[in-house]
């Protein structure tokens, strides 16, 4: 099973990892400026990591598959690594979309 993990930027926000049962981050939050609103975050990876439209599905400048998880309003909650292919990119996203709706939270801040 996967995790949250909650930790604290060296600039004083929180940010959170969605990590796999095998400890590899699937997805890294943007900063908050408190740990309820990063806990809020989290709240809507578990819903919106269920509705395949949610995930951005995205190309870097140089080429490498990554991918944005949006909530409804259409803001990013969270982002992928960058992939070595697309085939990667999807199984990133399975991998979100199994661990998110039951993963614990782990304080670290």
């Amino acid at each position: 099973m996967g995790k949250f993990v909650i930790t604290k930027r060296v600039n004083g926000e929180f940010q959170f990892n969605l990590k796999a049962g095998n400890g590899q981050t699937i997805l890294t939050s943007e900063g908050y400026t408190t740990k309820a609103a990063c806990l809020n975050g989290i709240e809507s990876v578990k819903t919106n990591s269920q509705d395949d439209n949610r995930f951005d599905r995205r190309e870097s400048s140089n080429g490498k598959p990554y991918f944005n998880l949006r909530a409804s309003n259409g803001q990013i909650i969270g982002s992928s690594e960058m992939y070595e292919s697309v085939a990667a990119r999807e199984n990133g996203v399975e991998s979100v979309k199994k661990n998110a709706p039951d993963s614990l939270i782990e304080d670290q801040e």
